[in-house]
């Protein structure tokens, strides 16, 4: 199921939040809003709460997944011993030499796959392989170069910038191997990776996400409980019988 989330005022959660399906990273601070991501994986998976070279962007600063955390190299030795002893053990640490330093914006990826900013060094590419455990694809979404901003990925499948045309969608879609839509958040945002984080079984979006942009989400992140898949069914064939 997708929840609506905010940090202190801001609806951009993504921008101060990090999921994967093996921890959550939440900055420092936040309102009680914030507490909703504590309440829904607190039972499942770590949530660690850090700030990253000294500010809270942490989901803008750090890209990783349930097999690696990449952080620029502007990170401190006392937030990188913090995470190392909070994350659980199989799950690598790893600081990146990058003039692209905020590498939430410029990776997107899943437990299997990666797309990246065209423009990374080939040597940040070998890391990001080697950390996440991913195939790595230079791509734009949209023909947008900040993939991690524009685009949201789960195992399950991926919500991209509304621009995407169809030739891309399909492209990306079998490069990922997994189905993809293009869609919003926050109430028409196109800054996906700003406006919600997912992973294969929950997502968060910013509290001025709409039914209709969290129905997408539910869909595309194959979130929804077999009972509403089963009513969305019933009501889709009864209405193919009354054509």
């Amino acid at each position: 199921m997708a929840v609506r989330a905010q940090f202190e005022n801001s609806s951009e959660i993504g921008v101060f939040s990090k999921l994967t399906n093996s921890y959550c990273i939440l900055a420092l601070g936040g309102s009680e809003h914030y507490k909703v991501f504590e309440n829904e994986l607190a039972d499942h998976i770590p949530v660690i709460y850090t700030s990253l070279a000294s500010t809270r962007i942490v989901g803008r600063m750090c890209s990783g997944n349930k097999n690696g955390l990449l952080l620029p190299n502007t990170t401190t030795d006392q937030e990188m011993m913090h995470l190392r002893n909070s994350l659980p053990d199989e799950v690598v640490v790893q600081r990146v030499e990058e003039r692209l330093s905020a590498l939430g914006n410029v990776i997107a990826c899943n437990d299997y796959v990666a797309l990246i900013h065209p423009d990374l060094d080939r040597e940040t590419e070998e890391i990001i392989a080697d950390t996440l455990g991913v195939e790595v694809f230079r791509q734009t979404v949209a023909g947008n170069v900040l993939v991690g901003s524009y685009c949201v990925l789960s195992n399950q499948g991926g919500m991209v910038h509304p621009a995407t045309s169809v030739e891309d969608l399909n492209e990306l879609s079998s490069l990922l191997q997994i189905p993809l839509v293009a869609g919003t958040v926050n109430r028409g945002s196109e800054v996906l990776g700003a406006g919600c984080v997912v992973n294969d079984w929950s997502c968060f979006c910013g509290i001025d996400t709409t039914a209709t942009e969290i129905a997408v989400a539910e869909s595309i992140f194959r979130l929804q409980d077999k009972q509403a898949q089963n009513i969305v069914g019933e009501i889709r064939t009864s209405l193919i019988d009354e054509l």
